[in-house]
C-alpha cells in the first residue's frame, strides 16, 4: 500500500524544539521539529496510552543517550520520537511516520 503524503503546516510554524499536533487521516499526529546542528522532523501518536489523553505534542523534548524523546507531560514517560517506543513501558509504545518537507510544508506520511 503507498503512502499518502498530508501537509499539515509550514515548517516554520513549527518553533524548533517543540511539537504540535495534526489531525491526519482521522489520526492525531504530534509533529516535532528538532534543531540542534541540523534541523530533523519527526511524527508519532498524540495519544499517550499510559495516560490515556492526547498530549505527547505538549511534552517537553530531549535526549537520553543517542535518543531523541519526548517525556509525556503528565507520567513523564519517555517516547522515542524515530521509533515510538515508550521507554518505560515498551507495551505502551506507539507508532512513528515518515515526515517530509515539500516546498517548505511539513508532511506526514500515513
Amino acid at each position: 500500500m503507498e503512502k499518502t503524503w498530508t501537509p499539515v503546516c509550514a515548517v516554520e510554524d513549527i518553533l524548533p524544539n517543540t511539537g504540535v499536533c495534526a489531525l491526519v487521516q482521522e489520526r492525531h499526529v504530534a509533529v516535532f521539529r528538532i534543531e540542534d546542528d541540523v534541523q530533523r522532523l519527526y511524527a508519532i501518536d498524540n495519544y499517550d496510552p499510559n495516560a490515556q489523553a492526547s498530549v505527547l505534542s505538549r511534552g517537553l523534548v530531549g535526549n537520553l543517550g543517542a535518543r531523541i524523546v519526548v517525556a509525556s507531560p503528565i507520567y513523564k514517560h519517555h517516547f522515542d520520537l524515530q521509533s515510538g517506543e515508550c521507554l518505560e513501558a515498551p507495551e505502551n509504545s506507539v507508532r512513528a511516520y515518515p515526515v517530509r518537507i515539500d516546498h517548505q510544508m511539513v508532511c506526514v506520511g500515513v
